[in-house]
Protein backbone atom coordinates (compact mmCIF):
# COMPACT_ATOMS: atom_id res chain seq x y z
CA UNK A 1 0.00 0.00 0.00
CA UNK A 2 1.59 3.25 -1.15
CA UNK A 3 -0.28 5.82 1.01
CA UNK A 4 -1.80 3.97 3.99
CA UNK A 5 -4.26 5.87 6.19
CA UNK A 6 -6.74 4.76 8.82
CA UNK A 7 -7.39 4.09 12.49
CA UNK A 8 -5.37 2.11 15.00
CA UNK A 9 -7.89 0.39 17.26
CA UNK A 10 -7.52 -1.07 20.75
CA UNK A 11 -8.51 -4.72 20.90
CA UNK A 12 -11.98 -5.21 22.34
CA UNK A 13 -15.36 -6.82 21.86
CA UNK A 14 -16.42 -4.48 19.04
CA UNK A 15 -13.25 -4.47 16.92
CA UNK A 16 -14.43 -7.06 14.37
CA UNK A 17 -17.73 -5.20 13.91
CA UNK A 18 -15.92 -1.89 13.40
CA UNK A 19 -13.58 -3.48 10.85
CA UNK A 20 -16.56 -4.84 8.93
CA UNK A 21 -18.25 -1.41 8.99
CA UNK A 22 -15.07 0.16 7.58
CA UNK A 23 -14.92 -2.49 4.86
CA UNK A 24 -18.58 -1.88 3.98
CA UNK A 25 -18.03 1.87 3.66
CA UNK A 26 -14.90 1.40 1.50
CA UNK A 27 -15.92 -1.28 -0.97
CA UNK A 28 -14.01 0.45 -3.76
CA UNK A 29 -10.65 -0.41 -2.20
CA UNK A 30 -8.76 -3.07 -0.30
CA UNK A 31 -8.84 -2.58 3.46
CA UNK A 32 -5.85 -4.13 5.18
CA UNK A 33 -5.99 -5.25 8.82
CA UNK A 34 -2.73 -5.75 10.69
CA UNK A 35 -3.14 -7.51 14.05
CA UNK A 36 -0.52 -6.45 16.59
CA UNK A 37 -1.98 -8.30 19.57
CA UNK A 38 -3.16 -5.45 21.80
CA UNK A 39 -4.22 -3.31 18.82
CA UNK A 40 -5.08 -3.57 15.13
CA UNK A 41 -4.12 -1.22 12.35
CA UNK A 42 -6.91 -0.79 9.79
CA UNK A 43 -5.78 0.91 6.62
CA UNK A 44 -6.66 1.77 3.08
CA UNK A 45 -4.92 3.75 0.37
CA UNK A 46 -5.18 7.58 0.55
CA UNK A 47 -8.70 7.80 2.03
CA UNK A 48 -10.78 5.67 4.41
CA UNK A 49 -14.27 6.57 5.62
CA UNK A 50 -16.70 5.09 8.13
CA UNK A 51 -20.22 6.39 8.68
CA UNK A 52 -22.35 6.48 11.79
CA UNK A 53 -25.10 4.75 9.81
CA UNK A 54 -22.90 1.74 9.02
CA UNK A 55 -21.49 1.59 12.55
CA UNK A 56 -25.07 1.50 13.85
CA UNK A 57 -25.82 -1.52 11.66
CA UNK A 58 -23.11 -3.45 13.50
CA UNK A 59 -23.04 -1.84 16.96
CA UNK A 60 -26.68 -0.96 17.56
CA UNK A 61 -29.12 1.79 16.61
CA UNK A 62 -28.12 4.01 19.52
CA UNK A 63 -24.36 4.03 18.69
CA UNK A 64 -22.95 7.56 18.50
CA UNK A 65 -19.95 8.18 16.28
CA UNK A 66 -18.35 10.32 18.98
CA UNK A 67 -17.89 7.06 20.93
CA UNK A 68 -15.47 5.85 18.25
CA UNK A 69 -12.63 7.81 19.84
CA UNK A 70 -12.64 5.56 22.90
CA UNK A 71 -11.50 2.56 20.83
CA UNK A 72 -9.11 4.48 18.55
CA UNK A 73 -5.70 4.72 20.18
CA UNK A 74 -4.11 6.48 17.21
CA UNK A 75 -4.42 6.93 13.46
CA UNK A 76 -2.38 7.45 10.32
CA UNK A 77 -3.12 10.43 8.07
CA UNK A 78 -5.33 13.42 8.69
CA UNK A 79 -8.61 12.71 10.43
CA UNK A 80 -11.80 14.70 9.83
CA UNK A 81 -14.82 13.96 12.02
CA UNK A 82 -18.39 15.11 11.64
CA UNK A 83 -21.59 14.01 13.32
CA UNK A 84 -22.16 11.60 10.39
CA UNK A 85 -18.74 10.14 9.57
CA UNK A 86 -15.02 9.90 10.19
CA UNK A 87 -12.56 10.23 7.31
CA UNK A 88 -8.85 9.48 7.37
CA UNK A 89 -6.96 10.87 4.40
CA UNK A 90 -3.47 11.36 3.11
CA UNK A 91 -1.87 14.48 4.54
CA UNK A 92 -1.51 17.26 2.00
CA UNK A 93 2.06 18.35 1.31
CA UNK A 94 3.44 21.40 -0.41
CA UNK A 95 5.32 20.73 -3.64
CA UNK A 96 8.46 22.68 -4.59
CA UNK A 97 6.37 25.00 -6.81
CA UNK A 98 4.01 25.83 -3.91
CA UNK A 99 1.04 23.69 -4.98
CA UNK A 100 -0.82 21.55 -2.47
CA UNK A 101 -1.16 17.89 -3.38
CA UNK A 102 -3.32 15.11 -1.98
Amino acid sequence: MKNPVGPILRMGDQVEDVIQAIRDDNQDQQIEVIDRGSYVRVQGDKRVRVTQETLRLYLGADYEIRSFGTMMSSFVGRVVTTSDDIVWEKIKRDTPNGELVR
